[in-house]
């Protein structure tokens, strides 16, 4: 669905019920670091960024949040930035495996969103877009709702800015092919903590 010399950005936020190292948070935490591994087994998976003053990949900008923690009390916020090859790719990892039982508990550590939970967008490939790309896209997507600048599975654009089917074949053939690229990973995942 891309054009060649295009990958899908993707930024997602939401609120936890509470503090990070809380124990009604447990179960992200322990899951966190599988569904990492996980996107980085996964096909299609280009790269994501880090976060500031944490081991692991180099933080792409400055991490900023939108507007929506405010008045939560919290100065930080589980967020995620990444690229993928295509939107067939991020469907497949989001929808199933590792990620897909991260989603299933996730009411558990996430107060109910006012805000979208994510937004895609396009962006040439070699280009990292940073955090604050993310944040404004996701406001304006909150605002304005879908468009090629910012868009949900539910309504896609193609990288030319035109509206789009999602190939639902292609997804369910990616994620079986994410099941052997995963492998024990789902397995240790539905063993911890909700």
């Amino acid at each position: 669905m891309q054009p060649a010399g295009r990958h899908l950005a993707i930024y997602n936020f939401g609120l936890f019920v509470a503090p990070y190292d809380d124990p009604a948070v447990e179960g992200f935490r322990l899951r966190e670091p599988f569904n990492f591994d996980a996107a980085a087994r996964s096909e299609g998976f280009v790269g994501r960024s880090g976060y500031q003053g944490e081991p692991g990949p180099r933080c792409w900008g400055e991490q900023v949040f939108p507007r929506f923690i405010h008045g939560s009390g919290f100065e930080t916020a589980p967020s995620s930035l990444s690229l993928w090859a295509d939107i067939e790719s991020l469907m497949a990892f989001t929808y199933s495996g590792v990620h897909a039982d991260a989603l299933k508990h996730a009411r558990n550590w996430n107060v109910q969103r006012q805000w979208p939970a994510l937004v895609l967008w396009w962006v040439e490939a070699g280009r990292r877009p940073v955090w604050a790309d993310g944040v404004s896209r996701l406001e304006r997507l909150h605002d304005h709702g879908s468009g090629p600048n910012g868009f949900t599975f539910k309504e896609p654009f193609t990288a030319s800015g035109e509206a789009c089917v999602i190939d639902r074949a292609r997804v369910r053939q990616i994620a079986q092919n994410n099941t052997t690229r995963q492998g024990h990973l789902l397995g240790h995942v539905l063993s911890l903590k909700a």
